[in-house]
C-alpha cells in the first residue's frame, strides 16, 4: 500500500483535483451544463478520495497532520489550499515519510 501511497502521487492528484475545480469555478456561471456537471461531479469525487488518501497516508505516516487537514478539511472549498501546502512541504524536503518521535522516559 506504501509504494502506491507516496507523497509525489498525492502531490499532483491534488493538482489534478484543483484544476478541476478550476475549471468549475471558471464554466459555474456560463458554461454549458453538462460540462458543469461532469466537473462539480469530479471536484465532489476528487474531494472524498483525496480525503480518504490523505487520512490513510497520515496513517502510514507518509504525510503529516497539518498537510491531511489541508486537504480534508479546507480541500471541500478550496483544493488550491491542499496543492498549495502540497508545494510548500515539497519545497521544505518534507517529501519524505513522517517519522514518529519516541518521548518514553
Amino acid at each position: 500500500m506504501t509504494r502506491l501511497l507516496t507523497f509525489e502521487r498525492l502531490k499532483w492528484a491534488s493538482f489534478a483535483h484543483s484544476a478541476a475545480y478550476t475549471g468549475l469555478l471558471i464554466t459555474i456561471f456560463t458554461g454549458p451544463d453538462g460540462l458543469k456537471t461532469v466537473l462539480g461531479w469530479a471536484h465532489g469525487i476528487g474531494w472524498i478520495a483525496m480525503s480518504l488518501a490523505c487520512i490513510v497516508a497520515l496513517r502510514l505516516r507518509v504525510i503529516n497532520l497539518r498537510l491531511a487537514a489541508a486537504v480534508a478539511v479546507l480541500g471541500g472549498v478550496g483544493p488550491f489550499i491542499g496543492s498549495a501546502e502540497f508545494v510548500r512541504q515539497h519545497r521544505r524536503g518534507a517529501g519524505t515519510p513522517v517519522r514518529q518521535t519516541s518521548t518514553s522516559a
